[in-house]
């Protein structure tokens, strides 16, 4: 295929007169499908359905140990369900905490303590002139979200195949005590799909923070969802490298079964060291009695154990996968070679990331848009929603059926040639 910017301008006349009749027909098919977020779809929320068959009125509802999770106690989670968790990231059970449905429900709560009562002992945030936050991208929309509700000045931090750029990160932290913290999202990051490599994962775990109060923000949101069978990504285990070096209290890692069981309806958990979790423990004590214990055991006598988790995994990754071919398929086809676009191809996780010619996103996602086919908004994956060279789109494959996302591609892959033939075409006159 010959490169866009090498055609003449007669040639870029012709075509987007051609793109433009079949962008007016593919607007005529009414097309109504959504691609902004990435939820799971109907089919594979029905697979855990029979999670609700582990209990019934007659069930016992205690613990091995006993405790009977109908009543109070436990409030940092049962310990059959901190031992869940702590398989599925890779961590001993005494590094969990096990709280309510919801991951960012603990970010924002975290953020939220370390800005009104600090972070062990050091001055809370609020009383501080600057705190400023490091930031990947592009990255995800809901962090960015929360430390700007906060007032937190965000740096933009490039990400590349192997994770952030280390060499940037390492100097901000270590030259500057108002950085407090970096988001992360390790594993099939939000949205390229990258994973860290195991020298990205040991750089952060040496970090030597001109603040004692920095921490690293490990969304390990992804870390079971892998696409294929052969074990999909590895993703070295940060805790024990961050002990390894010096550093124990440095991390908040954060999971939860949303994307595996149900969003809304699963559990979450807090990771991190002894001393950071005594901090949230005596903050829990005053938000909460307890969270929902049933919702925990109900999870661990559902999927009991890692191997319960990964079976259930690749079922998922069965509907998941052909959604991911079919959007690669279409870009690589109709895309390959025309050098107007550029896209990831993630092995797990729930996003592609592709980049548009710069100043062309905002258009592409407005074409879409207007034939029936919603995108996250452009500028998202960036904080305060300013994707600096126009170009960032994230596309989430997840919710609409195979055939409905090769639809939803064939008009993304029209929109791309049409906006950028319109831009090429601007720029020779």
């Amino acid at each position: 295929m010959k490169e866009y910017q090498e055609l003449s301008r007669e040639e870029l006349s012709a075509l987007h007169a051609k793109l433009s009749g079949e962008y007016e027909e593919a607007k005529a098919k009414g097309l109504s499908l959504n691609m902004s977020r990435g939820k799971p779809a109907v089919s594979q929320l029905d697979m855990a359905m029979d999670i609700f068959d582990v209990f019934d009125s007659s069930s016992d509802m205690r613990t091995e140990s006993g405790v009977d999770t109908r009543n109070y106690g436990e409030l940092t989670g049962i310990p059959e369900a901190k031992r869940l968790m702590a398989e599925m990231v890779g961590v001993k059970a005494e590094n969990v905490i096990v709280c309510g449905n919801a991951s960012l429900t603990i970010m924002f709560d975290t953020v939220s303590r370390s800005m009104t009562h600090g972070v062990l002992g050091s001055t809370p945030w609020c009383k501080l002139d600057k705190v400023k936050f490091l930031c990947p991208v592009p990255g995800y929309d809901r962090h960015f979200a929360i430390t700007q509700h906060f007032g937190i000045e965000m740096i933009n931090v490039e990400m590349t195949p192997q994770g952030p750029d280390m060499d940037m990160v390492e100097k901000l932290v270590s030259t500057d005590a108002s950085v407090k913290g970096i988001w992360c999202v390790p594993k099939y990051s939000n949205p390229q799909g990258y994973t860290y490599s195991d020298e990205t994962v040991r750089r952060f775990a040496n970090l030597k923070p001109a603040a004692e109060d920095f921490r690293i923000y490990w969304d390990n949101a992804y870390a079971i969802h892998d696409l294929y069978e052969d074990g999909g990504d590895s993703l070295l285990e940060i805790l024990g490298e961050c002990e390894k070096a010096g550093n124990p209290d440095m991390v908040y890692e954060f999971a939860s079964t949303s994307k595996v069981s149900f969003a809304g309806s699963g559990i979450a958990a807090l990771i991190s060291s002894r001393a950071n979790l005594e901090q949230m423990q005596k903050t829990m004590t005053l938000q909460t009695i307890g969270y929902d214990k049933i919702n925990q055991l109900r999870h661990v006598r559902y999927f009991k154990n890692m191997d319960g988790l990964r079976a259930h995994m690749m079922k998922h990754a069965a509907l998941m996968r052909p959604k991911f071919e079919a959007v690669l398929t279409v870009l690589e086809r109709e895309l390959a070679g025309a050098g107007i676009g550029t896209w990831t191809k993630p092995r797990g996780g729930y996003f592609i990331s592709f980049d548009a010619m710069e100043g062309c996103a905002k258009a592409i996602v407005e074409k879409c848009k207007e034939a029936g086919v919603v995108l996250t908004g452009a500028g998202a994956t960036f904080p305060y929603g300013k994707d600096p060279k126009d170009s960032n789109i994230r596309i989430a494959p997840s919710f609409p059926t195979q055939e409905e996302m090769a639809q939803a591609t064939d008009l993304f892959v029209l929109c791309v040639k049409l906006v950028s033939v319109e831009k090429l075409l601007s720029q020779k006159d």
